[in-house]
């Protein structure tokens, strides 16, 4: 039967019914299954409209720009982590914290790149960044080292999760790998740790640097209290010097 020339195609028909279906939590999940299989140098937005069965622009009427959907990404993937039970000491809910980021960015390893460097300065991301700053000032509470303390988490937590999906072994290098008689030959030290950097040995490996940044926190905010007790017993312990104190 012949089609009226002002008769949409069935192909046609089809992609707007497709993109009527569309919501903004399918873009969302669809990106991310993307993002998993293939990567974040490889994603795209028409990609994106052809994992989904719909033109790349009807992508648009919910994301702006690809920036935007990446912004949303980043933002879904924050929002898994895990706060701690208010039920624990604060320093086990910073424990438990850095274990929590750790396990989204082993979720959501093609995609940690972007975390890791994000700025996080959507409504999620901030409300993100301000949960954490509860836990750090439950163990700081004077701003200055608060502020440091975060940071300091900050740095382990995204180096350790940089590391574990992207770093060292999936690195760049366009060198051919030496191989371990070579090591074995020149780098003696290197061969002797060679074990402990691989898989197996990474939650050891956290537990060990996670255990240590912790047990540091205490001696940083004691530290600046102890300052603040010698200043003011600086001028009794003069008098005593100088034979001016009280007998």
């Amino acid at each position: 039967m012949a089609r009226r020339i002002d008769e949409p195609a069935k192909g046609s028909r089809t992609l707007r019914k497709k993109a009527a279906a569309l919501s903004r939590a399918r873009v969302v999940d669809a990106a991310l299954a993307l993002v998993a299989r293939d990567g974040l140098a490889a994603f795209s937005l028409r990609r994106l409209g052809a994992a989904l069965g719909v033109e790349a622009m009807s992508v648009y009427h919910y994301f702006p720009s690809k920036h935007h959907l990446l912004d949303a990404l980043v933002d879904h993937a924050i929002a898994t982590v895990e706060m701690p039970s208010a039920k624990l000491s604060p320093i086990e809910r910073l424990r438990e914290l850095g274990y929590a980021y750790r396990a989204m960015a082993h979720r959501f390893p093609k995609l940690y790149p972007l975390i890791a460097l994000h700025r996080l300065n959507t409504s999620t991301g901030v409300r993100f960044i301000e949960r954490v700053l509860e836990l750090v000032h439950a163990v700081a509470p004077e701003p200055e080292s608060m502020a440091r303390q975060f940071r300091a988490v900050g740095y382990f937590l995204t180096g350790a999760a940089l590391d574990e999906t992207s770093g060292y072994a999936r690195g760049p290098s366009a060198a051919e790998p030496v191989d371990d008689a070579f090591i074995g030959r020149n780098c003696p030290r290197l061969a002797s740790v060679a074990r402990y950097f691989k898989q197996p040995e990474w939650d050891a490996t956290f537990a060990f640097g996670l255990d240590a940044l912790i047990a540091g926190f205490a001696v940083a905010t004691e530290a600046p209290r102890q300052r603040a007790i010698t200043l003011t017993d600086a001028p009794t312990r003069r008098r005593r010097n100088t034979g001016t104190g009280a007998s």
